[in-house]
């Protein structure tokens, strides 16, 4: 949709999200691809099919490094004046920077620059200006005019494959700069090897090997143009290697058919074009013929595998049906389909695919995917596929966990995987309430007793963060392991999700171990204080100690005290308990909602984005915090936390991501929270009720049944819950069960101007919490 319509979108935010009239455009109609591009959301405006490996998307800056690339992680950013080439692999909404593989720019004339040039130096390369005015984005295609070259780009993907479509200026010789130099998060010697290469037909060829983000990653292309070459150059810009002197056909090294190197860029002749150029790109981790056989898998040109790629997005959206007014419909459509984005696609047509040990294997009954953000994702990105995705792709899901555990050197889980390589960031085994969540709803198509292994040889690998003292201790010691209390926390509530599975599966023995771990939450809390804290090896909390303190390599991971103390989801009631009781708890998350800032800088830390209080929205150890009021039996406190929340934090536009997506997770918790309930504690089976912020929702479940929320008399003033029905009947309780949701019906809200304090407040109200299960 054209960059004037999100622009329009911001102005009417201003207004109530439940006071504009109701939208008449589909889901796919309402999605806006610009929400999070500008700020800090990271996202990217490009072509994507549902869970595609092609991410097609226009770079407006390669060149930063290290900490610099932050605000680039997703290669494009709203307020950047020039467009340097189209890319063919982006992340979406993280917070490291890396891919940007295979750059593609379009350029005409006699004589063709192949440097980037200097943004702020308009003919300095074969960079562009353009004009967001130009710009059109929807699911699965983007355009834009390139201002210098008054050349029309447009993108669409499949999902394997990436096609552009370039109109060239008429009269004008046509020609596309490949520049296998280009890179996210750049660094000398990032590229370790490039090739390229024209075969006989035609089909242009190649690889590259970086380390960056991911170390020795490879990946191979393939690319079909729709009109022969009239001619081209390879050049290799290694030092001591620079064909100095070229300037355009006819000079240079436009005799070789293929080059080696570790700084390659070719130049691709097209001649004068009497129509607009096509060309298909295929990936593959696998080999060049990887590469040629996937896009063979999808034929057709730019205007079928668009409308191929559209149909495949409206039926994907189309799992949610919204009714809310405009704004509302759009930043909640515009989240959902941001969730369908990752884990990725990775192995070819042909199942091969590259494993994190480098070796090549092929999925025998199911579709390898990477790209898996566990840290983030685990919480609510991956609950809410298991209501919106079929079976079968979260059977792929799990099933590519298993194959990355095999296929592992350490024998455990992903930790933050991309193209089948691991980065070893962030902390966890989150992996293990994937698995555990999706089993326990009921996905089937994997091995459980192989499942269960790998989780309990990943919760039992010593050498990796501090596990060997944890399994001990009973506690990371601050002294032996850095973040150490958040992965206390962390490691306990991954050990319960071990236990939920082991008891399903009759694996009592393995359960009550699990069990036991799952405590280990208490060994770092420090009643005294109410904090969770980090200990040393001699049992001491560390000293000095500062809640509000947040730095990296320090007690905690992205975040400080005031976060990770609410970090016990597997167990809420007791953290409650040590806490002092319901109203010491409800006390403590207000002061926590209502802390003063004025005198705090967070400056240092990139992740720490959408304060309210010392609640942060823009990183995740904060998202379940608001609902936690219910388990105090407050439940009409998380519903108006929760409209501070929406309002504050998520917005029509370019900046409409108060943080980085983190790969749908920043979405995913906006979907289900404007559904009214969100999965506190994956593993539970169970949807804590917090408020609904759409008039109807249905969702078209992956068994066949439909699930519809309404929410009557919802307005600006009518913002807490009065009453609750489920298929007709009073609800007095603020959580719904996976089985009620699952088997379909109707949950009604009915909403009303004040508190009801009387609703779903006895304990026998409250949500699961191992401690008072029942």
């Amino acid at each position: 949709m054209p960059s004037s319509f999100p622009r329009a979108l911001a102005a009417l935010a201003a207004l109530s999200l439940t006071t504009a009239p109701l939208a008449a455009q589909t889901a796919y109609e309402s999605v806006d691809p610009f929400i999070g591009t500008g700020g800090e959301g990271h996202t990217f405006p490009g072509a994507v099919a549902p869970f595609g490996m092609v991410q097609l998307s226009p770079d407006t800056d390669t060149g930063c490094v290290i900490r610099e690339c932050y605000g680039h992680a997703a290669g494009y950013r709203y307020d950047d004046p020039t467009i340097q080439g189209f890319s063919h692999t982006h992340f979406s909404g993280a917070g490291h920077s890396d891919l940007g593989d295979f750059l593609i720019m379009p350029a005409a004339g006699e004589s063709v620059l192949l440097e980037p040039g200097d943004a702020a130096k308009p003919g300095s390369g074969y960079r562009s200006r353009f004009d967001h005015a130009t710009e059109t984005a929807q699911p699965g295609y983007y355009a834009v005019t390139l201002a210098d070259a008054k050349i029309r780009a447009e993108l669409t993907a499949g999902t394997r494959v990436g096609v552009h479509r370039y109109a060239f200026p008429a009269g004008t010789p046509a020609h596309l700069i490949l520049d296998l130099r280009s890179v996210l998060y750049n660094y000398p010697g990032k590229t370790l090897w490039s090739s390229i290469r024209i075969r006989p037909d035609g089909t242009i060829t190649g690889s590259r090997e970086t380390r960056g983000w991911a170390p020795a990653r490879k990946l191979f292309f393939a690319i079909r143009p729709s009109t022969p070459l009239t001619g081209h150059a390879f050049l290799n810009r290694e030092e001591k290697i620079d064909y100095k002197g070229f300037q355009g056909p006819g000079r240079g090294r436009d005799d070789l058919d293929q080059l080696a190197g570790r700084a390659l860029v070719a130049r691709l002749d097209f001649g004068k074009l009497d129509k607009p150029l096509e060309l298909q790109v295929a990936l593959s981790s696998v080999d060049e013929d990887g590469a040629i056989a996937n896009l063979d898998s999808e034929p057709g040109g730019f205007d079928a595998i668009r409308a191929s790629t559209r149909t495949a997005w409206e039926q994907a959206l189309g799992a949610i049906e919204i009714e809310a007014p405009a704004p509302t419909k759009t930043m909640v459509s515009t989240a959902l389909y941001h969730a369908l984005m990752a884990p990725s696609v990775f192995s070819d047509a042909d199942g091969r695919y590259r494993g994190p040990d480098d070796q090549v294997h092929k999925a025998e009954g199911f579709t390898f995917h990477s790209t898996f953000s566990l840290w983030d994702t685990f919480r609510a990105e991956h609950p809410l596929l298991l209501l919106v995705q079929p079976e079968r792709r979260n059977a792929d899901f799990v099933n590519s966990l298993l194959a990355s555990q095999q296929q592992s050197p350490f024998g455990i889980l992903p930790v933050w995987q991309f193209h089948g390589r691991e980065t070893w960031t962030m902390i966890g085994y989150h992996a293990v309430p994937v698995i555990a969540d999706a089993y326990l709803k009921g996905v089937r198509g994997f091995d459980a007793e192989a499942a269960l292994d790998a989780m309990v040889k990943s919760a039992s690998y010593g050498p990796y963060g501090g596990l060997d003292h944890y399994m001990k201790l009973g506690y990371a010691p601050i002294d032996k392991e850095p973040e150490a209390a958040s992965k206390t926390v962390e490691y306990a509530y991954d050990d319960w999700t071990i236990a939920r599975m082991a008891r399903a599966l009759g694996k009592d023995q393995v359960a009550a171990s699990f069990e036991k771990r799952a405590g280990n939450w208490r060994n770092s809390f420090d009643a005294k204080t109410g904090f969770l804290r980090a200990r040393k090896t001699d049992g001491s909390f560390r000293t000095p100690f500062d809640p509000t303190a947040i730095n990296y390599g320090s007690d905690y991971t992205e975040g400080n005290a005031w976060q990770y103390s609410w970090f016990v989801p597997q167990d809420q009631a007791a953290m409650f308990g040590l806490l002092g009781g319901d109203k010491a708890a409800v006390k403590k998350l207000d002061a926590m909602f209502d802390f003063d800032n004025s005198k705090l800088d967070y400056s240092h830390a990139e992740d720490i984005a959408g304060l309210i209080g010392q609640y942060i929205h823009g990183n995740e150890p904060s998202h379940h915090v608001a609902y936690l009021y219910a388990f105090a039996g407050q439940p009409w406190r998380t519903q108006e936390r929760l409209k501070q929340i929406v309002e504050s934090q998520y917005k029509t536009g370019p900046a409409g991501l108060s943080g980085n997506d983190d790969l749908g997770q920043m979405s995913s918790w906006l979907v289900f929270t404007a559904l009214g309930f969100y999965p506190v504690a994956p593993g539970s089976n169970q949807y804590v009720i917090g408020r609904p912020f759409v008039d109807r929702a249905t969702l078209n479940l992956p068994n066949g049944k439909r699930f519809t929320v309404l929410s009557d008399g919802l307005s600006a003033t009518n913002g807490y819950i009065g009453k609750v029905t489920l298929d007709g009947k009073p609800l007095d309780r603020s959580y719904i069960t996976h089985d009620e949701l699952s088997a379909g019906g109707e949950l009604r809200f009915t909403m009303q101007a004040k508190p009801n304090r009387s609703w779903a407040t006895s304990r026998a109200a409250r949500p699961f919490s191992t401690s008072t299960a029942r």
